[in-house]
């Protein structure tokens, strides 16, 4: 399990034959038991260093049950003034987290793609202020995606 015991959001690899917007619902289906009604695009994030391409979409949930799934050691809603941004597991969550839920609200729901500080898919935003840093605080001794 990459990044074991930090948090994510529901992600993975489409199969053969599936639409992004099936992927990303069958994801959460797997890893949240969430059923999910897929809304708009959200961002799109390449990470070129291992080959990666990461589209998020905005979303709800259809009912409000959910729990771990098989690839899950833990699953749970967080309001925004909770999330846990110095447990976040990659790069990428930290940007559609930040991105979703700062920016959205001044932006009117534009897609996004990565930060424009930096080719390199290592920076985080710093969630008090909105700037980019490439080795936050609070990250330091850690190795990220």
């Amino acid at each position: 399990q990459p990044r074991a015991g930090f948090w994510t959001i529901p992600a993975g690899y489409m199969e053969l034959g599936e639409t992004a917007e099936h992927g990303a619902a069958r994801e959460a289906q797997e890893e949240a038991n969430a059923k999910v009604s897929i809304q708009s695009l959200l961002a799109v994030y390449t990470v070129p260093r291992i080959s990666i391409v990461n589209i998020f979409y905005r979303s709800s949930l259809s009912s409000p049950d959910f729990s771990c799934g098989t690839e899950s050691m833990e699953v749970k809603l967080f309001k925004k003034s909770e999330i846990p941004w110095n447990k976040l597991a990659f790069p990428t969550v930290n940007w559609v987290l930040y991105n979703r839920l700062v920016s959205d609200e001044q932006t009117g729901g534009i897609v996004y793609n990565n930060p424009m500080a930096s080719n390199d898919t290592d920076v985080w935003y710093n969630p008090s202020d909105g700037t980019l840093v490439s080795q936050p605080n609070w990250r330091l001794g850690e190795k990220g995606e």
